[in-house]
């Protein structure tokens, strides 16, 4: 069933399409079947505890444009979109419920907007659907299993006057019901961040809830209050085995470490030096290391499948990832020891170009938060295992209290591990 949702007084989107502004009106089509090649990588998953959902990103990009596809030796070869993993796939149950086919996950299919924390708690305690009453909050890992780079990030349209009616979500609308941001309610199009169960605790100056936002392609830590209110988000409840995002680590004692969960392998260290996003993706393919002799640069899908979300600088002294690998320390913009953002080789596009890449920060998820005196303080405001992007290219330094309303802190040089299929 295609379903359409509107940018308010902007943009009508409709899931496979997009139409011009204007009112909303009723649109049925029956979702597709899944592919030979979707069935395949299903078949391959179903051995895994912890299959990881395919970005679904198939554009490839230089530091800015859309390139054809780079072969080895390449400039920018190894990103996201020469990756085939397993392809994002979902069944319509008819019922208001759809089946990840690679998770095994079941999730509700239209979102209650304008939660918060606790109404969403007591929602997922007492929700019933589908004949089931074992729906839950998903976890960070579960939630951000559905996100989708075939998006493209809108920020900024409402304010720069910019075509929002460009705008992709970040979620498959063929199966899952979406809005963006109520412009004509004081809100921006980017408000669209829906609530995991993961809890971040951080520096301790404020606990912070973990959320995916599908209108721009992010995960971040959300103060459980905005402006002296709670604050809202909107909900997804899931059902089925719990422990989807569970990692089964193997150090193979020649400087790799094996997921059992997921089928990857990965280096145990990191570069151990920051780079721009075409050396990072360089430095994988050019590596040799352990019996694996075809590395490249992490998917951000697969690179977030290694964060452990009880880590952290404030809370454990430790970058947030398993104590089998080794992650470099590094001085953060305060001359603070952290640890670094880690390269992923997914584009985040925007409407505009595909200049900047995600990466996912396992040290704090820092920015230079403003006083009302004007004076800048750097702080862990989205939480170490927060997903957000970097340009690939530039000079940091043109960032001195980085980017957004909240300061994100902007490296453009940043570090890579890397992975290969095991």
């Amino acid at each position: 069933m295609i379903r359409q949702t509107t940018l308010p007084a902007m943009v009508l989107v409709i899931a496979g399409g997009l139409a011009a502004c204007g009112d909303a009106t009723a649109a049925t089509s029956t979702p597709t079947e899944p592919t030979a090649a979707s069935e395949t990588s299903e078949a391959a998953a179903a051995a895994l505890t912890y299959p990881i959902v395919d970005t679904g990103q198939t554009t490839f990009y230089d530091t800015r444009d859309e390139i054809a596809e780079p072969s080895a030796g390449d400039a920018f070869f190894g990103q996201d979109a020469g990756h085939n993993g397993n392809q994002p796939s979902y069944i319509d149950n008819r019922d208001g419920t759809v089946t990840d086919n690679v998770t095994g996950l079941t999730w509700t299919q239209t979102p209650v907007q304008n939660l918060t924390y606790d109404e969403a708690t007591t929602l997922a305690e007492t929700f019933a659907s589908a004949g089931y009453d074992d729906w839950r909050l998903p976890t960070i890992k579960e939630l951000y299993s559905l996100i989708l780079f075939t998006g493209t990030d809108p920020s900024g349209c409402d304010e720069t006057g910019r075509v929002c009616a460009a705008a992709v979500p970040f979620i498959d609308t063929d199966y899952f019901d979406f809005e963006y941001g109520d412009i004509s309610a004081g809100e921006r199009v980017i408000d669209a961040q829906y609530l995991s169960s993961t809890i971040y605790i951080g520096d301790g100056r404020e606990t912070l809830v973990f959320g995916v936002n599908f209108a721009d392609g992010r995960i971040k830590g959300y103060g459980l209050s905005l402006f002296g209110r709670d604050k809202t988000f909107d909900v997804l409840l899931v059902r089925g085995a719990d422990d989807y995002g569970s990692n089964e680590f193997m150090d193979n004692g020649d400087g790799t470490i094996s997921d059992l969960a997921t089928g990857l392998i990965w280096t145990q260290t990191d570069s151990g030096e920051a780079m721009e996003w075409e050396q990072a993706l360089a430095y994988c393919s050019a590596l040799e290391t352990g019996d694996n002799e075809d590395w490249r640069l992490p998917t951000v899908k697969e690179l977030q499948s290694i964060v452990d979300y009880t880590r952290s600088p404030s809370t454990t002294g430790t970058a947030a990832i398993d104590p089998a690998f080794s992650i470099s320390e590094i001085i953060a913009e305060d001359g603070s020891a952290n640890y670094p953002f880690l390269w992923s080789s997914t584009t985040h596009a925007n409407l505009v170009n595909g200049a900047n890449a995600a990466y996912v920060a396992f040290g704090d998820g820092l920015g230079w938060m403003q006083s009302p005196a004007g004076d800048y303080t750097l702080r862990d405001v989205h939480g170490a295992g927060a997903q957000r992007s970097d340009p690939k290219t530039g000079d940091a330094g043109e960032y001195p209290y980085g980017h957004g309303p909240q300061g994100d802190v902007i490296r453009i040089s940043n570090h890579a591990v890397c992975v290969g299929d095991a």
